[in-house]
């Protein structure tokens, strides 16, 4: 029996997502991409399709079918949304079925039908509209997981191929970072990080870095004192856990080539610390991973790109990698403790 297929939500329709799940699954040969299903409306994948003149078929099934049939068309789970093909619109009736594709896609992997999740891009201030309540894609699917009222902590990767950064600190204003970051909160992430770098990437003893928050890491105080305060206890306490972690670095060196090389993972302080350098290094090739979580999740690391969506030139090569990640990472999946 081969592995069960990879869970894909159709992010906000009138972006690029299913543009990019249509050019992924044109090219699923040539790329060997896992077999994977697309939860969300064939009707709207079938017009998107004809627009951009691919010659895919779409067919409306479950899971459990998907492997046969993604040797001839793309394997969609209808959740009974109908949204018209409007690329660049934005339209309220899309944000159920945004929201229903997540749940719906999380609940095929609880229940062994899928084995990971890679998410198109969403449009968050529309998700609001209809009282989404949740900051973003890896908040929801932390609420998604949480058992038995139990609160997960989920962590966000950015990863261009072996490059990982993570920010302790997600969506929150820059003046909230110095009110938020904590000896327990560095401590928390790292403690994730490692555990996943080992159960998820396979990594047997991972060297993880961490940077300071103000320039040069503080310097010994004279540019804030929560290195010396914060940072420097924390990756006491996780040096005495055995957790091999270097720092605090200085940020702005920290992602030099020749040093980040040196670590499995970069952990940064706030969000953009971690960000532009994946970024900039690899704009559409980036990977957003969500660890923390007893289920594989990845995304590409862009947003909805509503002006490209529909014409056919959107860069596909950031969803390529995310299926391709889920896949390694869903091989084996490790029970979360």
């Amino acid at each position: 029996m081969g592995l069960a297929p990879l869970a894909v939500s159709i992010g906000e329709p009138a972006g690029i997502g299913p543009d990019l799940i249509l050019q992924s699954f044109e090219k699923r040969v040539a790329n060997r991409l896992p077999v994977f299903c697309v939860f969300g409306d064939p009707d709207l994948l079938r017009s998107r399709a004809e627009q951009l003149g691919l010659d895919i078929k779409i067919e409306a099934t479950n899971p459990a079918a998907a492997p046969e049939v993604f040797e001839h068309a793309l394997p969609v789970v209808d959740l009974g949304h109908r949204v018209a093909n409007q690329p660049g619109v934005l339209v309220p009736e899309a944000a159920n079925m945004v929201i229903d594709a997540i749940s719906k896609s999380v609940n095929a992997i609880n229940e062994g039908q899928c084995r990971g999740l890679v998410t198109a891009p969403i449009h968050k201030a529309n998700l609001y509209k209809e009282g989404f309540d949740f900051p973003g894609h890896t908040e929801y699917l932390a609420a998604l997981c949480a058992g038995d009222g139990i609160p997960l902590t989920p962590i966000m990767m950015l990863a261009h191929g072996d490059r990982r950064a993570v920010p302790v600190t997600i969506h929150m204003a820059l003046r909230q970072v110095f009110e938020t970051l904590t000896p327990q909160l560095i401590m928390e992430t790292v403690r994730i990080v490692h555990r996943d770098l080992q159960n998820r990437f396979r990594i047997e003893n991972p060297q993880i870095g961490v940077t300071g928050l103000n320039p040069h890491a503080g310097e010994d105080g004279t540019m804030g004192s929560e290195e010396i305060d914060i940072v420097v206890p924390a990756l006491q306490q996780l040096e005495a856990e055995g957790i091999k972690v270097a720092g605090p670095l200085p940020a702005d060196t920290a992602f030099a080539p020749h040093i980040w090389s040196q670590y499995d993972a970069m952990i940064a302080m706030y969000h953009d610390q971690a960000l532009i350098p994946v970024k900039a290094i690899g704009f559409d090739e980036g990977v957003n991973i969500t660890l923390g979580l007893p289920i594989v999740r990845t995304s590409p690391d862009h947003g909805t790109a509503l002006t490209l969506a529909g014409k056919g030139t959107a860069s596909p090569n950031s969803f390529l990698k995310a299926l391709a990640i889920a896949d390694e990472m869903a091989q084996k999946p490790e029970t979360q403790t």
